[in-house]
């Protein structure tokens, strides 16, 4: 943490697993809370977020990284990069699983920066896609701030309802 940053990003190891579950958990129920209902909330982060699906995914290859607060560094935030598993994606696509962030930390830079780690992370890569909430606003206006654009729509699982995303697309620039 430099300058006086409440924060900071660094890669995530296997021994982070119970942490990415802990901010998955935490950032999907704070954002979600009074949005979707109440037991797909709870039944879909105990199972897409256990520890074991986090291990599961970095020992298949997948990145991650941590954004981590002061003091004590507790974890506030992550990117999680995988292989693609959202429809249109192409030869040379990889995705960003997942970026959430505490809503303490908006407006921070931290947001910024777990994307621009993501976006290092995809580097040999042609784009970078994500799925996200059709309904959440904020997160993609942030998308569209970073230069996604929409490229199609899914339907994703919450706890076994069905809800509209839609599924964005960025190019990465090439080294």
């Amino acid at each position: 943490m430099a300058d006086g940053q409440a924060w900071r990003i660094r890669q995530a190891e296997a021994g982070d697993v119970a942490a990415l579950s802990l901010v998955a958990t935490a950032t999907f129920l704070e954002t979600f809370a009074g949005v979707l209902p109440g037991a797909a909330i709870v039944a879909h982060c105990t199972k897409a977020y256990a520890p074991e699906g986090f291990a599961a995914y970095l020992a298949k290859g997948s990145k991650a990284w941590l954004a981590e607060a002061a003091p004590g560094n507790a974890p506030v935030g992550f990117a999680q990069l995988t292989a693609p598993e959202l429809p249109g994606a192409l030869d040379g696509d990889i995705e960003l699983k997942r970026i959430y962030l505490l809503s303490r930390f908006h407006g921070t830079g931290a947001g910024a920066a777990l994307m621009a780690a993501a976006v290092a992370g995809a580097a040999g890569h042609k784009r970078l896609l994500l799925g996200v909430y059709a309904r959440n606003a904020r997160a993609i206006a942030f998308y569209r701030k970073q230069g996604f654009e929409q490229i199609g729509e899914r339907r994703f699982d919450v706890g076994g309802q069905l809800f509209d995303d839609v599924v964005l697309a960025r190019p990465i620039a090439a080294a």
